[in-house]
């Protein structure tokens, strides 16, 4: 198995659902949390750890934590989604606003990157097959977008995306190309940063990107960059078993490089269908309509519906969770498939005249009940 570590993003809000910037007192007063350029979402990290029972109540005792601390401050909790469901995105709320790179920040994005997101890390300390790993998951990344879609609503509204999240988000640089090795990730970072087009090493925001102490040079993790907060630990756990299901595959079996296994080119001259193109389509497409997209399948070509492709990953997948240890990690994914992500929920409410305040109450009350119930029922004896 693979070490695993998480990066969740997460809105304060007011129980009635209304999006509040509490991020500078919580990080001054608990330790473990990090402010974002924007102080109505914090962040915390998990350790790395190769145990998904350990990681769930790593997940868990962080955001117990936090909950506690906002109740002591007054009529406070934490909201799901990924965007600002009930809020003010009109301006930024700035949580440093001595931090330079935090003003470079809000005047080149504005609030398009006022958003909550998670992160998933898996440790791969070599960093030719980490490459290699995220030339595969660069490709299939929409398929984890696809299942973990949580932003359908902005300011009270329905946007029109599962995940608005994604579909507004700007990807930085605009073009990033499958990474054909750590040589070249290096001198294509270089000559970013040299260009302006990256400020700093962090300012790669794409799908997927190599991860490490001394980026671009040591390099350790790759980074799931592109899903949106999964509030539900036990879903987001899924995820994360697909994700290194994936990865323990390619580590067995090379031969799935899409360097080496795509009939498709890698690059083009813009008017035939490379691997980028194909792979920013997907992008959009889940960001649209997630589990009901139309994809273009890497390895063929040919169209396939993003649920469709994710249950033949899992078929294909299964073998090698189960032969590590971990499969009974993977069953959520069925459910989610079976009953629709967080944004196929909500909006099925919305559409049955639920309104977003509404839905995002229920949502809020939801995640705090179990939350409680996994901490008594896993946690607790886990410790003991």
């Amino acid at each position: 198995m693979l070490s695993k570590g998480f990066e969740i993003e997460v809105y304060t809000s007011t129980s009635e659902g209304d999006v509040v910037g509490l991020s500078d007192r919580i990080v001054a007063e608990l330790d473990g949390f990090v402010r974002e350029p924007d102080s109505r979402n914090v962040e915390y990290t998990t350790p790395p750890c190769y145990r998904y029972e350990r990681s769930l109540c790593d997940l868990l005792r962080p955001r117990l934590q936090l909950r506690d601390y906002l109740t002591q401050l007054g009529d406070y909790t934490l909201t799901p989604g990924s965007t600002i469901v009930l809020g003010d995105t009109s301006r930024f709320y700035r949580s440093d606003p001595g931090n330079p790179y935090h003003t470079y920040i809000e005047q080149t994005y504005g609030t398009s990157v006022v958003t909550a997101s998670v992160h998933i890390n898996i440790g791969i300390s070599d960093p030719e097959i980490l490459l290699r790993a995220c030339r595969l998951v660069r490709l299939e990344a929409p398929l984890f977008l696809a299942l973990s879609a949580s932003s359908p609503f902005l300011s009270g509204e329905v946007t029109g995306y599962h995940s608005t999240r994604w579909g507004l988000f700007p990807k930085t640089p605009a073009h990033v190309p499958l990474f054909e090795s750590h040589a070249h990730f290096i001198t294509w970072t270089e000559q970013q940063l040299a260009a302006g087009t990256m400020h700093n090493v962090r300012h790669l925001w794409t799908s997927v990107r190599p991860n490490g102490d001394r980026r671009p040079y040591n390099l350790n993790r790759l980074e799931l960059r592109i899903c949106d907060l999964v509030i539900d630990p036990v879903a987001l756990l899924a995820i994360t078993a697909l994700l290194e299901a994936r990865l323990l595959q390619l580590i067995e079996n090379p031969a799935l490089d899409p360097l080496n296994s795509s009939p498709l080119p890698i690059s083009g001259n813009g008017n035939a269908l490379d691997l980028i193109t194909l792979t920013d389509r997907n992008e959009a497409a889940v960001a649209k309509t997630s589990l009901e997209a139309e994809l273009l399948h890497w390895q063929t070509g040919e169209s396939i519906l993003a649920r469709e492709w994710i249950e033949q990953l899992y078929q294909e997948v299964w073998p090698t969770a189960k032969n590590h240890g971990f499969s009974c990690f993977l069953l959520p994914i069925k459910k989610i498939l079976r009953e629709g992500n967080e944004a196929q929920r909500w909006l099925k409410l919305h559409q049955q005249g639920s309104s977003v305040r509404s839905i995002m109450q229920e949502a809020i009350q939801a995640a705090i009940l179990q939350e409680a119930a996994l901490q008594s029922e896993i946690c607790r004896p886990l410790v003991a």
